[in-house]
């Protein structure tokens, strides 16, 4: 059947094999076909194409049904096992109820017993019948080992069709999902305990890689996917080992067992729920696990920090002579790329890692003003030039000819993220610990200071804003302006006041 083409009575059909292990969603059939209503063989070559790609979508689509189904036996088996107990359990009682207290025939006992026994009986035949679409061998073998048929009480038949609807469901479990001999034998085990099965995460690694390239693929940052991944595999960790639902009580759980701040908490809570609508859209089988269900992330309280203790929990800034003293300390030591830094960030107050990713291209003049090109900012407002203030101009001509690979500031960081600023925050935050300074106080300080002296030489907030990487909020700023001239903006920043002598 050359390409999939096969002439019948002098017209065309298009056929196509299907592949024995999706033949049962297809109703057992082994070929499809459709007449292409022609006898030129050019032109059914095209007719063909549309229907082998539909066929083998729904055959793509049957596998992967299949492989889900596969993937989920566990709890579909637990489930039927609770609901074994539960009919078992009511049969026990029913049998239970008629059983003689005496020895002596009672004929109205008897004639209970005997309906009892041949109800039992029945609806042994009826599974048996019902099951066997599903090819489970040794029925016949496995009542006479049980010796079903022969005669007992109520009670006993009981026992013995307990162990037979477990035995039959556990067989029917290994034919109809092509279980291994040893995935049979954690059937079995289930069945007849389904507490023995803890339920796995639904944040498989599978889903999280799929998640992963759909996030990359909308141009999301290599970190923020890391750190979205990384809190996904926290709570399917989680869930896994406590063999609990995705549900929202869990997610309360889980979210309380988290020794972390309220901000970070919010950003579990956020990790989770784009992954939530992520699956809810892109995962089919995920669908329909969760139809109906509602977003386990939504709706968490956070205990924010309000009033006195929203403010001790917020970063300080520093005085224009603790700087000076940082800066004369990060000197003595030794560490002259840390004191450049800490002047860089006192008369621009840029961000660090904006400091640490200038290069020497980046100083730039505009209006015949020495500018930073600020490109490379976390934001679209920290996108900037920035004037040259005073005090640097004799530091940044330094750096520049130092340079040795074309960054103004050197940097021996290795950071996976391309941030070059990593190593110089570290040895930051042990200088500033040897002064006194406690963990409010860090290199991101020194640009709440620029910030505090630009608002008390009356420099107009709008201004400010654009100076160090903001936005104002307002159309009118930031979308109509296009900003304050380079001779305006090295007034603004030249306000900043120099550092005292140490």
């Amino acid at each position: 059947m050359a390409n999939n083409l096969e002439l019948q009575g002098g017209t065309w059909h298009v056929r196509l094999a299907i592949p024995a292990d999706v033949r049962k969603a297809f109703g057992g059939r082994r070929i499809l076909s459709r007449s292409l209503e022609t006898g030129q063989r050019s032109e059914a070559m095209n007719l063909r194409l549309p229907y082998l790609a539909q066929w083998k979508a729904q055959i793509a689509d049957a596998r992967a049904k299949a492989t889900a189904q596969k993937e989920n036996w566990r709890p579909q088996i637990a489930a039927q096992g609770y609901l074994l107990d539960q009919n078992i359990a009511a049969r026990f009682l029913a049998a239970s109820k008629r059983t003689p207290k005496t020895q002596e025939d009672d004929p109205e006992t008897v004639d209970a017993q005997a309906q009892l026994i041949a109800e039992s009986l029945l609806r042994i035949f009826e599974d048996m019948a019902r099951w066997q679409e599903y090819g489970v061998e040794g029925i016949p073998q496995l009542l006479q080992e049980l010796d079903i048929l022969s005669p007992c009480s109520p009670i006993e038949l009981a026992q013995k069709t307990a162990k037979f609807k477990r035995e039959l469901t556990a067989r029917v479990a290994t034919a109809h999902y092509g279980l291994t001999p040893t995935e049979a034998t954690e059937a079995q085990t289930i069945v007849v305990n389904p507490t023995s099965y803890k339920p796995k995460s639904p944040i498989t690694k599978p889903r999280l890689a799929a998640f992963r390239a759909a996030r990359e693929g909308l141009k999301i940052s290599d970190k923020n996917v890391d750190q979205q991944e990384s809190k996904l595999q926290k709570l399917s960790a989680f869930l896994g080992d406590n063999g609990n639902p995705l549900d929202f009580d869990v997610i309360a759980a889980w979210l309380d067992s988290l020794n972390v701040s309220a901000k970070t908490k919010a950003q579990y809570i956020n990790a989770g729920t784009t992954f939530w609508k992520w699956a809810m859209k892109y995962d089919a089988q995920w669908r329909e696990d969760f139809k109906g269900a509602v977003n386990p992330f939504e709706n968490h309280d956070l205990p924010f920090l309000r009033g006195k203790a929203k403010a001790d929990a917020q970063r300080a800034d520093f005085s224009l002579t603790e700087l000076a003293k940082l800066h004369s300390a990060a000197s003595t030591e030794g560490n002259n790329t840390l004191a450049d830094l800490i002047l860089l960030g006192t008369y621009t107050g840029a961000r660090i890692e904006e400091l640490c990713q200038l290069r020497t291209e980046d100083v730039i003049k505009v209006d015949g003003v020495q500018s930073f090109d600020i490109t490379a900012s976390k934001t679209v407002a920290g996108i900037r030039v920035l004037p040259v203030h005073p005090a640097l101009t004799s530091v940044v001509q330094r750096l520049i000819a130092d340079s040795r690979d074309g960054y103004l500031v050197p940097s021996a960081s290795r950071n996976k993220y391309g941030n070059r600023s990593d190593l110089h925050s570290k040895a930051f935050g042990r200088l500033k610990k040897s002064l006194g300074f406690d963990k409010d106080h860090v290199f991101h300080s020194i640009r709440m200071t620029a910030i505090t002296q630009l608002v008390r030489a009356e420099v107009s907030g709008p201004l400010i804003a654009e100076l160090v990487g903001h936005e104002t909020g307002t159309v009118t700023f930031d979308t109509y302006s296009q900003g304050a001239s380079a001779a305006q903006k090295l007034v603004a920043i030249s306000k900043i006041h120099v550092l005292p002598a140490p």
